[in-house]
């Protein structure tokens, strides 16, 4: 045997290798039609190679698996899943790993990313039940739960939920009052999930959370709001003011009724308030003079 004829022999003998690991690998990843196709087109080119060992052929030959077999290889990545189409037809979800498919456009694969997908739902203007004209703008947060469902019912999923998420959010936000929303913005969240959940759910989307980001008011609006919440605040100080006039002369009244049981009491708090007074180191005293003290003064010049 020539040297020429060994080397393309050894040549023959490391392809052929290389081509049963590839077989092996399409049946340890359970793909078994894969591996009966490699199988088939692996004893065709080996005769056919072998017939041609000696031919210059036979080093075209050996182009085949080095081109044709990595080309069968797709990796998916843990938070991806591939839906898988064979002459056309669905054959199902791929699993995460390595993956060995038919070549030729036999076998498509197509990646769904299984992470949550965030969209700003553009800025709207809606007219509220009570005909106030507001701009409001959202985030739907989503993921894929069948990634079948997401490439067999609907072109584009992602699209198509942010036009799903703006006609819900103009339908659902239109009904209610600008007070509502402004205050109930928790209760119209959930709503806005539950709807779009619900609209979704045949694409095989999972819609997580809905958030009404602002709700942008008209200047006059916003003027009209300030006036009427400064007079509810004024309206409260007023309130506030009169209550507390009502229990001082509740206690006032109290007081005299305690003090006219003992008018020595009178004097007293006639002391009491000269101690205090002094105490404030003022040059000016004003002190009164009871009336009780001129009542004795009469009498006794008029006896």
């Amino acid at each position: 045997m020539s040297a020429a004829t060994s080397f393309t022999t050894t040549l023959l003998v490391l392809f052929t290798i290389w081509w049963a690991v590839w077989i092996a690998l399409a049946f340890g990843t359970k793909k078994g039609s894969v591996g009966a196709f490699l199988l088939l087109t692996g004893f065709a080119w080996f005769f056919s190679s072998w017939k041609l060992l000696t031919s210059g052929a036979f080093f075209v030959l050996l182009v085949v698996p080095i081109v044709l077999l990595p080309s069968m290889v797709r990796i998916i990545t843990e938070y991806e899943r591939g839906v898988l189409f064979r002459f056309g037809k669905l054959k199902g979800a791929v699993e995460p790993g390595l993956n060995v498919l038919l070549p030729f456009g036999i076998d498509q694969l197509r990646r769904i990313d299984l992470r949550t997908v965030t969209i700003d739902v553009p800025r709207q203007e809606i007219i509220t039940r009570d005909n106030v004209p507001v701009m409001v703008d959202a985030v739907v947060y989503f993921n894929v739960m069948n990634p079948t469902l997401a490439v067999t019912k609907v072109v584009d999923y992602i699209h198509s939920t942010t036009l799903l998420g703006q006609t819900i959010l103009r339908s659902v936000l239109g009904q209610h009052e600008l007070d509502d929303m402004l205050a109930k913005r928790g209760d119209l969240n959930n709503i806005l999930k539950s709807l779009l959940d619900e609209a979704t759910d045949p694409w095989g989307i999972k819609v997580t959370a809905v958030e009404v980001k602002a709700v942008e008011l008209p200047e006059s609006m916003k003027r009209a709001m300030a006036k009427q919440a400064e007079a509810e605040r004024e309206r409260r100080a007023k309130v506030i003011a009169a209550d507390g006039e009502f229990e001082a002369s509740q206690k006032l009244l109290e007081a005299a009724q305690v003090i006219a049981q003992e008018p020595a009491t009178l004097q007293l708090r006639y002391l009491q308030t000269l101690s205090e007074i002094a105490a404030e180191k003022n040059s000016t005293i004003l002190f009164p003079l009871p009336i009780e003290l001129l009542r004795a003064i009469d009498k006794i010049g008029s006896n």
